[in-house]
């Protein structure tokens, strides 16, 4: 299966390019597997008590906070959360793992334990965590693909949420029941709930990839659907640009 490292290593060797049968076949795949999954409407995290969360919601809150997730190529999962009104910063990098294998070439080997992850850093007045569920399991990612994403093998690909604290548990694990319950997918979700123990930024060339390369092969044919469907479902909470 061609995945992003073959078009990533093209790009960086002189004189090398991605012939169009590769392109047109990446297009084929693409097509055939469409994106996610998912029903055209997922419904948004409902909390056991809806009028609590409200009331929580509706709170001030001081400072920021941050969310951790994986959900296959960090490219891609990057660019989704950047756009979202309320994100400060959104980095590419590894959790899972120690700090001496988090490193791309190692984590690419799937020994390591970590999984491609993105640290996002906003604030809970103007999005909460609640809408970043959401838009992980409807837009950045396929949570029923078990150790894959797309055409990229390995558990250093696999879905994860790295909660920070309890209520971040408590909201990943009801928000999962929710969509299992409301038969949202067309199979089962296999996402990993676990304890964030360290997030390791990822290489600088790695960061604000699809910004900085956005004609790139497979940022169009993998992660440009994604910003698609973004935009089309989620419009109301996009960033001015």
């Amino acid at each position: 299966m061609i995945h992003k490292d073959i078009f990533f290593h093209s790009r960086r060797r002189p004189g090398a390019g991605v012939r169009i049968g590769a392109i047109l076949f990446l297009m084929s795949i693409a097509a055939a597997a469409g994106f996610g999954g998912a029903k055209a409407e997922s419904p948004a995290p409902m909390a056991e008590n809806q009028t609590e969360v409200d009331a929580a919601a509706a709170a001030p809150m001081e400072g920021t906070e941050s969310a951790v997730f994986a959900g296959g190529c960090f490219w891609g999962v990057e660019a989704v959360f950047e756009r979202l009104d309320g994100v400060l910063e959104v980095a590419s990098g590894y959790s899972g793992g120690e700090e001496n294998t988090a490193h791309y070439n190692l984590v690419g080997t799937g020994t390591t334990g970590h999984a491609e992850s993105v640290r996002i850093v906003y604030d809970p007045k103007r999005i909460s965590y609640s809408v970043l569920l959401e838009v992980f399991f409807n837009v950045a990612h396929d949570p029923t693909q078990l150790n894959y994403q797309g055409p990229d093998k390995g558990t250093q690909y696999r879905s994860a949420v790295f909660y920070t604290n309890d209520e971040q548990k408590r909201m990943t694990q009801q928000y999962i029941k929710q969509l299992e319950a409301g038969g949202d997918f067309a199979g089962p979700i296999v996402t990993q709930v676990a304890a964030l123990e360290a997030f390791y930024p990822a290489e600088e060339y790695h960061q604000d990839f699809m910004r900085r390369n956005p004609r790139h092969p497979y940022i169009l044919y993998w992660d440009v659907p994604k910003i698609t469907r973004l935009e089309e479902a989620y419009p109301e909470l996009l960033a001015r640009q």
